[in-house]
């Protein structure tokens, strides 16, 4: 016989109805531990986004100044090889040759001007370089410390030419006064060699503003110590060169035969060389005064403005080099 009992039914059916409300309890829970982890998933993702999207920014904002720098370098070489060409063409009109086959460094050792010209094409494309990587380093706000080293190296290298000159005026003085090594522009504006420090302080007066008044005040005081010197230099080279002159026009004719003028000539163009000795410490001066009116002139300004000072002076000297290319190539009739 089977027994049912009512109790034992009413036991069971409890029990379900607990087990489901436990389950469904257990959903609930677990739905809103699973909605806070989506939400706290979904937080993270857009963190990560705004992360990607602003090293993007970054990345597209260095891939456009690197492009910026390689256009620039470009057309520096493109200067560059126009000068090279330019210089070629001198020494061939000046007679100087270079055998295709024989040693080309010993051609140029054999000859102080053409030694000089090559070492100073070498020269300017390290500017180009030092003037190309301190102006990524202004467009891109770079820190006071690593423009100031980049600042510090462009100084440095504007050293390297004052030296690079003396050396090339122990060879040839004349080679260096006459500017046969730069471009026809520049050779208009020169000056003892070089360019004339009052001109290009002038120059950077609209490069520079904001200055406080005492910067103005010592640029000022700069400019005119600067424009006193190469009065004085001038001076002193028109001076050299009307004693010169009187030195050779007094001198006797060698034609005339006896022992005493072929003496007194002989002595008149020995005083004459000695005159001449004197070209090297003029040219020597005036790059001193043009190296000293620099470094003054960073001590004045700040980093930042020294920084811009020396881009200005490179793109007049360059915009000169680019006019001296538009004339040469210009249509002749």
């Amino acid at each position: 016989m089977e027994v049912t009992s009512p109790r034992t039914d009413t036991s069971t059916d409890a029990d379900t109805d607990e087990k489901n409300q436990m389950f469904n309890d257990g959903q609930m829970v677990g739905l809103a531990t699973s909605d806070c982890s989506d939400r706290s998933k979904e937080k993270t993702g857009d963190q990560k986004t705004l992360r990607r999207l602003a090293q993007n920014r970054e990345a597209a904002r260095k891939s456009r100044l690197r492009k910026k720098a390689y256009v620039q370098q470009l057309e520096s070489s493109r200067l560059k090889l126009t000068n090279l060409e330019q210089e070629l063409q001198r020494a061939r009109q000046q007679g100087i040759f270079i055998s295709g086959s024989g040693d080309q460094s010993h051609a140029a050792n054999g000859n102080g001007a053409l030694a000089f010209d090559i070492e100073y094409a070498r020269w300017l494309e390290e500017q180009n370089r030092h003037i190309s990587e301190l102006r990524t380093a202004v467009n891109a706000h770079a820190s006071d410390a690593e423009l100031r080293i980049v600042v510090d190296g462009a100084m440095a290298q504007y050293d390297n030419i004052w030296k690079l000159k003396s050396n090339g005026a122990k060879s040839d003085v004349f080679h260096m006064l006459s500017g046969m090594w730069k471009t026809p522009a520049e050779r208009c504006f020169l000056w003892l060699g070089g360019f004339r420090s009052s001109e290009i302080l002038k120059l950077l007066a609209n490069h520079l503003e904001p200055l406080t008044d005492q910067q103005l005040s010592s640029i000022r005081n700069l400019q005119q110590s600067s424009q006193q010197a190469e009065d004085a230099l001038s001076q002193g080279m028109d001076a050299l060169q009307q004693s010169l002159a009187e030195t050779l026009a007094s001198a006797s004719p060698i034609g005339s035969g006896t022992s005493g003028n072929v003496a007194n000539y002989m002595g008149q163009m020995a005083m004459a060389m000695g005159k001449l000795g004197t070209l090297e410490n003029f040219l020597h001066q005036a790059d001193n005064l043009r190296q000293q009116t620099l470094q003054q002139l960073h001590r004045i300004l700040t980093t930042r403005q020294s920084a811009r000072a020396l881009l200005a002076i490179h793109d007049y000297l360059s915009r000169l080099r680019a006019l001296s290319s538009l004339w040469l190539a210009r249509p002749r009739e």
